[in-house]
């Protein structure tokens, strides 16, 4: 068993990078892919302590990207780094995603004062180690008293609906492919079933258009995807010639019900001939 999509705490995930390998060592998982969002720094860390414990760790990450500068629906982009570790330009890009999250952070404390809430970035940061987000505002807005629980935080200040919701920077997704592929790196479509699209066939679609511009696989195995929904994924995969990929996006105590290797309840359970296939590419 294997797991191909998990974070750490140097992005949203709760876990140290050692804890988190010491816990895929706990349950046996063959191997384990790191992908934070916009950051490789708990991989980083991660490497030497799995490369002693004899755990296959793979390098990978997370990028947030919209459908089109047009269309603003998120869509989520896996990369994966199989045999070479990433390029300098690939990191220099992603340095410039994480100057403009610290630029969004900046705003989006000015707009919470300005409803009275008495937050301060540097305190927001030092929960959100190298990378800082909107679930790290949500921790400090709980802890303050300003909402009973990090989804109550959301709905008040962070959501989109939000008044004092400040919108980030994101690239397009085919710009995200690209540089992903450019990086040396496997660009893969994560958990698909949030793009929110009901017609099968105009989902489909939107899938065959990314693999025309470069995509290299699809996460058919995800803890929000039920098994008819996994079946499906990986039927498209296979029409459009696409890998296949597969994990549970463990964020440890962030999301209690999503186990690492096993998903939301136990939904999940991916063979490392996902992984083999995927080298082979």
């Amino acid at each position: 068993m294997i797991d191909l999509h998990t974070h750490t705490n140097e992005s949203d995930g709760t876990c140290a990078p050692l804890e988190l390998i010491d816990r895929a060592m706990a349950i046996g998982l063959e191997a384990l892919a790191i992908c934070d969002h916009d950051t490789f720094a708990g991989y980083d860390q991660a490497a030497p302590a799995a490369k002693s414990a004899g755990l296959d760790l793979v390098c990978g990450i997370e990028l947030s990207t919209r459908l089109s500068a047009e269309r603003t629906r998120d869509v989520h982009l896996l990369g994966y780094f199989l045999h070479r570790p990433p390029a300098r330009e690939f990191c220099d890009w992603l340095g410039g995603l994480q100057a403009g999250r610290r630029d969004r952070n900046r705003r989006l404390v000015a707009r919470l004062q300005a409803r009275g809430v008495e937050i301060e970035l540097e305190e927001v940061e030092r929960m959100g180690r190298s990378l800082t987000g909107r679930p790290h505002f949500a921790r400090v807005l709980v802890h303050k008293g300003y909402a009973a629980n990090s989804e109550e935080a959301f709905q008040k200040y962070l959501d989109e609906s939000a008044p004092s919701f400040v919108e980030r920077h994101a690239p397009p997704v085919t710009e995200g492919i690209r540089r992903v592929a450019e990086g040396g790196g496997l660009p893969v479509l994560a958990h698909p079933i949030r793009l929110g699209i009901r017609d099968p066939a105009a989902e489909e679609a939107l899938i065959g258009e990314l693999r025309d511009a470069g995509l290299r696989g699809l996460e058919a195995y995800h803890s929000d995807h039920r098994p008819w929904d996994a079946e499906r994924y990986a039927a498209v995969a296979r029409k459009l010639g696409l890998a296949v990929t597969g994990g549970s996006d463990f964020h440890g105590s962030a999301k209690p019900r999503i186990s690492l290797g096993t998903g939301f309840d136990g939904n999940l359970s991916v063979p490392l001939s996902v992984l083999d296939e995927l080298r082979k590419l």
